[in-house]
């Protein structure tokens, strides 16, 4: 399970240096593509192949523009000995990324936003919002 909120900057070559923790547990490669909301998603290669299994399944007419969407952008990351992995100038491009960012746990996932629309975006977040959901799940 993927927990925690880090702030990093992209260097100069768009590389970020990937929390620790994080990188433990998507291993030595994982994936990095488009999210929802405006972010990235980054799943473990597990987690990108039951992805794959997953969308395989659907009929064509309705997978086809969550193929596009999902799996045009990928990028299969290696973090070197320094726990950087490069993100890239596609997928800075669609995040808004540009510097500061925020890699996010999301449970079976790990999220990476422009730090200023992640700062916005978690402000938002009613009470209310969150309430609803825990009740709908008997927490």
């Amino acid at each position: 399970m993927f927990i925690g909120e880090f702030y990093h900057s992209l260097d100069e070559k768009g590389r970020v240096n990937f929390p620790a923790k994080l990188r433990e547990d998507l291993g030595e490669q994982f994936v990095i593509t488009k999210g929802l909301d405006g972010c990235l998603s980054a799943y473990s290669m597990e987690k990108w192949e039951s992805i794959s299994t997953a969308v395989a399944g659907l009929p064509q007419a309705k997978a086809r523009d969550l193929k596009r969407f999902m799996f045009s952008a990928a990028t299969v990351v290696n973090p070197d000995k320094q726990g950087r992995v490069l993100i890239s100038p596609a997928l800075r491009a669609f995040a808004k990324i540009a510097k500061d960012i925020a890699v996010i746990g999301a449970s079976d996932h790990v999220e990476i936003w422009n730090r200023d629309v992640w700062t916005e975006r978690s402000e938002a977040l009613s009470s209310d919002e969150i309430a609803a959901a825990m009740d709908e799940l008997g927490f």
